[in-house]
């Protein structure tokens, strides 16, 4: 499963990069394939895994804001591994013909 997910934190003004990199830093340190852009972090392995991940890193930065706010979205397709990749690569082959 993949999930993308975006964790912010509320009531700390409007910089809140070093409370998203707390979030972040636990994503990096599970060990999991994961990326992250401007909007969303997106992670992937099995159900639980990730989503002990996401509890960890919504928790991070629940430690230091007053309130959080998560958004997330799940794809869930079981036997698909290395999907972070893959779905990439496809879009990518399309746009080059």
């Amino acid at each position: 499963m993949i999930v993308a997910f975006s964790v912010t934190p509320l009531g700390v003004g409007e910089d809140v990069g070093e409370y998203v990199a707390d979030a972040v830093r636990i994503v990096r340190e599970s060990g999991l394939p994961n990326r992250t852009d401007a909007m969303f972090t997106s992670i992937e392995g099995e159900w639980d895994e990730v989503m002990d991940v996401v509890r960890r890193a919504v928790a991070a930065v629940e430690a230091r804001a007053p309130r959080v706010s998560l958004v997330l979205k799940a794809d869930i397709r079981p036997g698909v591994t290395d999907g972070l990749t893959s779905k990439v690569e496809t879009v990518e082959r399309h746009l080059a013909q």
